[in-house]
């Protein structure tokens, strides 16, 4: 089990990221939590490696097809045993 921290930049708000990126992370069984933040949308995504990967790749590859990622950042986390699931916040 991995925890990463993922802040997304670009045109992220406002087209649908956060609901696409919530269904992105129950295909891949990804538990945590999306939010806009500023200027950008930050994500905290926990899963097992491979599966945690395949979601990262999808969202920065822009989770909605209104969106255009210019940036992102990606950094190890602590695990939240208390996420079950994904949610929007």
């Amino acid at each position: 089990m991995q925890c990463k921290h993922v802040k997304v930049f670009g045109i992220v708000q406002g087209v649908g990221f956060r609901y696409y990126t919530e269904r992105l992370a129950r295909k891949y069984g990804i538990a945590g939590t999306v939010e806009n933040v500023s200027d950008y949308v930050e994500i905290f995504a926990q899963g097992e490696a491979e599966s945690l990967a395949q979601f990262i790749d999808a969202v920065t590859q822009g989770a909605s097809p209104a969106s255009h990622v210019e940036d992102y950042i990606i950094e190890e986390s602590d695990i939240n045993h208390s996420w079950n699931k994904f949610r929007t916040i």
